[in-house]
């Protein structure tokens, strides 16, 4: 299948939700964004704005930012979406209770034919399909933060997933210009797996005065030429999203994923990473 979907609905418009509205929005479809309350939803559109403005500046997006802004709308609840929505994905917090709550709501309105996908980052694909009425047309989408930047997606494949809509979804994602890689729907996938493991050690390291967070992560910039070290990836994704699947990982994989205590302090402190200024670096 070539193109994306003609009609997208992203339920939750923070970070996430608003670059893959973004990147949908700039492949063409039109997206409804589902965040509750005005000052929320507000808050959503102009993350949607921001990005479409910073990507036509550096020559990324074709067409005028207003222009493909019009294509956006707001609703309030999953309840909200039409019967013609073509794909709904949910980019809410890791919560596997409230994941489920919306999918099981989106599925009831926008009907049989919408594709579901969750963002999950390492919750359980198989079990958030117990949440919708036809798991055959259900899967994983993990974008990955800064989604416009990012080229890769996660497909995450549950038992019950239908291979066509897998290989459908390798069309979408290719139209919007990233990499579609398929795996099957294991605690923590391929992605959060090693970039969890990777991140924890970082942390332990830092613990244990090995080095300071500056050196540990230049190791992996200019070693191992990973483009972002592991404490500064930390600090992007959020030290609180990191520490929610680390605890998962750590009861579904076992010791190694066991978060360290400083991981812990940071987010007791609110030392979050980049939303909040301050997490293993400082910023402005």
């Amino acid at each position: 299948m070539s193109g994306v979907p003609g009609r997208v609905a992203v339920i939750g418009g923070g970070r996430m939700g608003a670059g893959i509205a973004q990147v949908f929005l700039a492949a063409g479809a039109r997206v409804a964004v589902v965040e509750a309350g005005g000052e929320a939803a507000e808050a959503a559109r102009e993350r949607v704005a921001g990005g479409l403005e910073q990507a036509a500046a550096r020559g990324k997006l074709d067409g005028d930012p207003g222009e493909v802004l019009g294509r956006l709308t707001l609703l309030e609840t999953p309840a909200d979406l039409g019967r013609d929505t073509d794909l709904v994905i949910e980019a809410v917090p890791e919560r596997a209770d409230l994941k489920a709550e919306v999918l099981g709501a989106a599925a009831a309105a926008a009907g049989p034919a919408a594709v579901l996908a969750t963002n999950t980052s390492s919750l359980s694909v198989a079990e958030l399909a117990a949440a919708v009425e036809r798991p055959s047309r259900f899967l994983g989408m993990h974008f990955f933060n800064p989604v416009p930047a990012s080229k890769l997606v996660e497909l995450v494949v549950a038992p019950e997933t239908d291979p066509v809509l897998v290989d459908a979804a390798r069309g979408w994602v290719g139209a919007l210009g990233k990499t579609g890689i398929v795996v099957r729907d294991s605690p923590g996938f391929a992605s959060s797996r090693l970039g969890v493991l990777l991140g924890l050690e970082a942390i332990r390291m830092l613990e244990e005065g090995v080095a300071d967070a500056e050196a540990i992560d230049t190791a992996m910039e200019l070693g191992y030429r990973h483009p972002m070290g592991p404490l500064r990836s930390t600090d992007l994704v959020g030290l609180d999203v990191r520490l929610a699947i680390a605890e998962y990982l750590h009861r579904t994989l076992g010791e190694r994923f066991a978060p360290p205590q400083l991981l812990r302090d940071k987010v007791a402190a609110g030392d979050l990473g980049r939303k909040t200024g301050r997490g293993f670096h400082t910023y402005d």
